[in-house]
């Protein structure tokens, strides 16, 4: 029985095939893709309520923990806004959705409602008003995401602040976290099908011309990475005063683990040990990368940003920096908390679309390449996650260079 990633390449490839030797065959299994992303969808309201709330309400937690709380969240929300920077001039520069318009109407809010995007977004005030739902069942019956994370954040510090009285709001919650994570297991096991039936579809109906636009996107976003692995990461190990090279030797091992798996959970139990091997105490390694897996995942933040705007340019929808810059604060709200579900940063960005009127159709498109995506913005998840326990160790004045050079000097040895 194949695994996971041998299904979605086999049905890329039969996407490919099928496509190209039986186009009308092919253009005729859009409703599979549509009813995939449906599915999708029909998860995120739940999903992000209860993912919100209950990691929001937690918060109180990262509050006690006094000093390395607050630094470890200082550090990954700047590391985040500059993730978003190197996404957003990349994808403007290079703008590797151009040259390439096809029809996106059906799936999505629809030629009307991509057309009306500019002119709902008239002004900051605007958005301010947008944002705040006036009934939170109709912000989770129209998908709204900006709305529904408002009330989510609202909601979760109104639970954080009456305590122990709010634990069972937190368990139920937690419980329909739990639930909701198990019901999109299901509907990923069917991301084979889907992404066969995008594939097929997109082949059939535009040719090979599409391969091209999304090879150029692949490329922009592996750019990206690399740009934030060297700016980033590279940035920091020299301001915390630790070898650039001796670091990307000790975390090897878990970049391949979550490479290859394209998981961050099965790169964890790696990432704890070398990094409190490296000289990070255990304490700070034990809060500082699990806190990570919610509030720092900068290579899915990198690729939201990059997708969305990739989406527009395919659309032929003109985004202004404000209008940009909305889209990157609702990835910035809206990406806390979901790291444990399986392709979390699909799931977001189906969202985002939907919010903003673009069409989800970009998503179906998205699909056949997401796993290629997916592995190397988790490899970057882990890096980032492993490098954000060095500085916050150092600001504490308990890093230990003894450590570092002696597990350094082993991992040297070994290559």
């Amino acid at each position: 029985m194949p695994g996971a990633t041998a299904k979605i390449f086999i049905a890329l490839l039969l996407g490919i095939a099928v496509g190209y030797l039986f186009p009308a065959f092919g253009v005729a299994l859009r409703p599979l893709a549509d009813a995939f992303l449906r599915l999708i969808k029909m998860i995120i309201a739940p999903l992000l309520f209860s993912t919100l709330v209950v990691g929001i309400s937690a918060s109180g937690d990262l509050k006690t923990t006094g000093r390395i709380g607050g630094k470890a969240m200082v550090y990954f929300q700047i590391t985040t806004v500059v993730a978003f920077v190197i996404s957003l001039v990349l994808v403007n520069v290079f703008r590797p959705g151009d040259g390439l318009t096809i029809p996106l109407g059906s799936a999505g809010g629809g030629a009307g409602e991509v057309a009306g995007f500019a002119e709902r977004q008239r002004g900051a005030w605007d958005i301010l008003l947008n944002a705040i739902p006036t009934s939170v069942i109709d912000a989770m019956a129209r998908g709204d995401v900006l709305q529904l994370v408002v009330f989510s954040t609202l909601f979760g510090a109104a639970v954080a602040a009456i305590g122990v009285r709010g634990r069972p709001v937190v368990e139920v919650l937690d419980s329909t976290a739990q639930a909701m994570f198990a019901l999109m297991r299901y509907v990923m096991a069917l991301a084979p099908i889907g992404m066969f039936a995008a594939i097929a579809a997109t082949i059939g109906g535009e040719g090979f011309a599409i391969l091209f636009t999304l090879g150029k996107l692949v490329a922009v976003m592996y750019l990206g990475l690399a740009l934030y692995v060297l700016v980033v990461v590279g940035g920091t190990a020299y301001a915390a005063r630790v070898p650039f090279v001796a670091f990307v030797r000790v975390i090897r091992e878990p970049f391949l683990i979550a490479f290859s798996t394209a998981s961050s959970e099965a790169a964890l139990p790696k990432s704890l040990e070398v990094m409190e091997r490296f000289g990070v105490p255990k304490h700070i390694v034990g809060f500082v990368l699990p806190a990570g897996y919610s509030f720092n995942q900068d290579g899915s933040t990198l690729y939201m940003a990059t997708a969305t705007i990739f989406v527009a340019q395919l659309a032929a929808v003109p985004l202004s920096i404000g209008e940009q810059a909305a889209i990157v604060l609702l990835l910035l709200l809206s990406s806390n908390g979901v790291a444990g579900v399986p392709r979390a940063a699909l799931v977001i960005l189906t969202g985002t679309l939907t919010t903003f009127g673009l069409p989800l159709e970009g998503a179906a498109l998205l699909l056949g390449i997401d796993h290629i995506l997916d592995m190397g913005r988790t490899a970057v998840n882990v890096t980032g996650n492993c490098m954000a326990t060095v500085p916050v160790a150092r600001w504490e004045g308990v890093f230990d260079d003894g450590r570092m050079k002696a597990f350094a000097a082993e991992k040297r040895k070994a290559a």
